[in-house]
C-alpha cells in the first residue's frame, strides 16, 4: 500500500467526517460519529486505505485536535466545523470569557463590518480563545487579521456559545456591534 501523509490523511478525514461521509459511503449518526471498522473498510476501498494505528497516529498529532475517538476507540467523528447541518453534536451552552478572537484574511474585513460573522455553510462561527490560534487560522486564508469578539457582552444579551471537544468557541452569528477593531498581524 502507498503511504500518504498524515496531513493529506488529516484532510481527507476532515472532508468525510465534516462535510462529505457519502464521497466513501461513509454513514455518520445524528452526533457526527462513525463506525471506525467501517471507515478504515470504506477508506480501504476508495484507495485511500490506512490502519487503526495510523489512524489513531493521525487523531493524536493533529494540531488542531479535529477529531475525537469514543472510549473505546469503535467511534470517530470531527469535533467542529460540520457542513453538515442535520448533525447534533450535542453540544450544551455554556459561558464564554469576556473576549473571544476571529482570525480572518484582510480581503473578507469589509464585508464582515457590514452583515457580522456568518455561519455561512457550517453549523456554527468559529472563535478562538487567544489571539495566537486567530492568527493561525487567519494566516490560512490569505493576509491575517485579528477580530477581538465581546463574548461576554453577547452572552449577557442572549446568544448562546459552546466549546467544542478541542477547545474551539462556537456561536451562531457574531453581529457587527460585538465586533471590535481589528487587531494589527504581523506581516
Amino acid at each position: 500500500m502507498k503511504q500518504i501523509s498524515t496531513t493529506k490523511q488529516s484532510k481527507f478525514l476532515s472532508l468525510i467526517l465534516r462535510h462529505e461521509p457519502d464521497k466513501i459511503g461513509l454513514t455518520l449518526d445524528e452526533a457526527g460519529w462513525a463506525s471506525v471498522p467501517e471507515l478504515l473498510a470504506q477508506l480501504a476501498a476508495h484507495g485511500r486505505g490506512m490502519s487503526m494505528e495510523e489512524l489513531e497516529h493521525v487523531v493524536t498529532t493533529n494540531d488542531k485536535q479535529r477529531f475525537s475517538f469514543n472510549e473505546d476507540k469503535i467511534r470517530i467523528r470531527a469535533n467542529q466545523g460540520h457542513s453538515l447541518k442535520t448533525l447534533d453534536l450535542g453540544l450544551q451552552p455554556i459561558e464564554p470569557p469576556e473576549i473571544l478572537y476571529h482570525g480572518t484574511a484582510e480581503r473578507f474585513l469589509d464585508s464582515i463590518l457590514q452583515t457580522g460573522l456568518e455561519k455561512r455553510s457550517r453549523q456554527h462561527v468559529h472563535l478562538s480563545a487567544d489571539e495566537e490560534t486567530a492568527y493561525k487560522v487567519g494566516i490560512r486564508h490569505g493576509k491575517p487579521i485579528i477580530l477581538k469578539v465581546a463574548a461576554g457582552q453577547m452572552q449577557r444579551d442572549g446568544f448562546n456559545f459552546y466549546r467544542s471537544d478541542n477547545g474551539v468557541w462556537l456561536t451562531d452569528h457574531v453581529p457587527t456591534l460585538y465586533l471590535q477593531a481589528p487587531l494589527t498581524t504581523a506581516s
